[in-house]
């Protein structure tokens, strides 16, 4: 009988993260002060970071345990499930072995508990009371609010609003779990406020809800301030993911020729993959690909150059690829990928020619989506379904070379509180945006 599932015991959850900081061959550069320019240190992060996590952020360590606090929490959820998508390849007729890592199957449906747990217990640890944080469609939201539950944390959420009105159920999930959730932009802060002023109907966007709550955080002793990706100690917490599907792969008896996310911020991806490029490092022949939105190309036509991560300029300056921090994307339905910027470890890793990166139409992503729904079952969320596109497309490349190839994607989450963009699609009501139209009025 062909095995479909690859299950891992408890006792298999990885006990530390690995830190791709260790391997990495070219050196990162600081972040720099918004004001100053200058490099800074961890006493200008302590107002709005644990100090573990500042640790974590320049540590050069290859692993880092990971406390049994956290453990205990990801045993609800963790190991997640390794799938070989016959059905799919099938359906393709293609002669690549197509796998995918599944995230969604915890209580928020994608791959963001695995740091939201961490960074509220580093939090809780060290007396802070409430969190602060951004969320696109709220899968980070959500994995926040649950994790700020579990410790006994109060929880703020600026939702994009673009996705509050998309994903009202998500606002709705955070609430069950105590979260308070406010549609970005808002009255609330100063860059909220600003941002009205110049566009009363701003659809918001990832920066102005970080600049939102950076604001917050930074004027409440008792409160920090969460980020849900790009950051280093972010990816880190993520790396579960390709710890996991590397011990998975070998109970396949495969090795992904390629392995392919979804990059908005980059915690997806890297997740899955850093445990891949460190065989890469180490001479395994093995190419990433990050898969992208055309509306927000990050990668693909951003540049390289250091920029702010929030949209008031409030944050520190980051070397990464950026389309602007003042940019606001099209308001589509991927709303986890609708961010100017990207990790500044994966902009490092593809301006090194180390991975690659794609981007894709949201017609052709959701194309992909319902055929692996009606394929393997599972609804995909909009954001994953461009690496299930990206996948696709790479079977189909070794069908037309007559190659075999093994295919690993990140199906980062599911899509059930995403269902009025499916009914969009099956409606013919999706819209495609380019970058270059993305600002244009009748875009938003």
């Amino acid at each position: 009988m062909e095995t479909t599932k690859f299950i891992l015991s408890e006792k298999e959850i990885p006990t530390a993260w690995y830190n791709i900081l260790a391997d990495l061959p070219y050196p990162l550069e600081p972040y720099l002060h918004p004001a100053t320019k200058e490099p800074i240190g961890p006493a200008d992060l302590a107002p709005l970071f644990s100090m573990e996590l500042i640790k974590q952020e320049v540590s050069t360590e290859r692993f880092i345990e990971i406390p049994d606090e956290v453990l205990e929490i990801y045993r609800l959820y963790r190991p997640g499930m390794l799938f070989r998508a016959r059905r799919l390849e099938k359906a393709l007729d293609t002669p690549a072995k197509i796998y995918y890592k599944y995230e969604g199957g915890n209580a928020t449906g994608s791959h963001k508990p695995n740091t939201a747990i961490a960074q509220a217990y580093y939090n809780k640890q060290e007396g802070i009371k409430r969190l602060t944080t951004e969320t696109g469609a709220g899968q980070w939201g959500s994995a926040l609010a649950m994790a700020c539950n579990f410790f006994g944390m109060e929880c703020v959420v600026y939702m994009v609003k673009v996705s509050y009105n998309q994903k009202p159920y998500r606002r709705s999930l955070m609430e069950v779990y105590g979260a308070t959730v406010y549609a970005s932009p808002t009255t609330n802060t100063q860059a909220g406020r600003k941002m009205l002023e110049m566009d009363p109907d701003s659809p918001g966007s990832l920066g102005i809800a970080i600049s939102e709550a950076v604001e917050e955080a930074a004027m409440r002793d008792d409160t920090h301030y969460s980020l849900g990706s790009v950051l280093n100690h972010v990816l880190l917490h993520q790396t579960v993911i390709g710890l996991e599907a590397k011990k998975q792969m070998e109970m396949a008896g495969d090795y992904p020729d390629v392995v392919i996310g979804c990059c908005g911020g980059g915690s997806n991806m890297a997740g899955l993959s850093f445990p891949f490029i460190q065989d890469k490092f180490a001479g395994k022949d093995v190419r990433v690909v990050a898969a992208e939105p055309k509306a927000c190309p990050t990668l693909t036509e951003g540049e390289y150059r250091y920029d702010f991560g929030d949209t008031a300029g409030m944050t520190p300056l980051t070397k990464m690829y950026t389309l602007g921090h003042d940019f606001v994307p099209a308001g589509i339905h991927a709303g986890g990928l609708r961010y100017h910027g990207d990790s500044p470890i994966v902009s490092l890793l593809y301006e090194k020619g180390v991975i690659e990166a794609v981007a894709h139409h949201q017609t052709s992503v959701f194309d992909a989506a319902v055929q692996f729904a009606r394929a393997e079952g599972i609804i995909p969320a909009p954001e994953s379904s461009h690496a299930i596109r990206a996948a696709i497309d790479e079977a189909i490349k070794a069908k037309e070379a007559g190659e075999e190839k093994v295919i690993l994607f990140g199906l980062s989450g599911n899509g059930y509180f995403d269902m009025t963009a499916y009914d969009s699609y099956l409606r013919e009501g999706l819209k495609d945006y380019d970058f270059v139209l993305a600002c244009d009025e009748e875009n938003k």
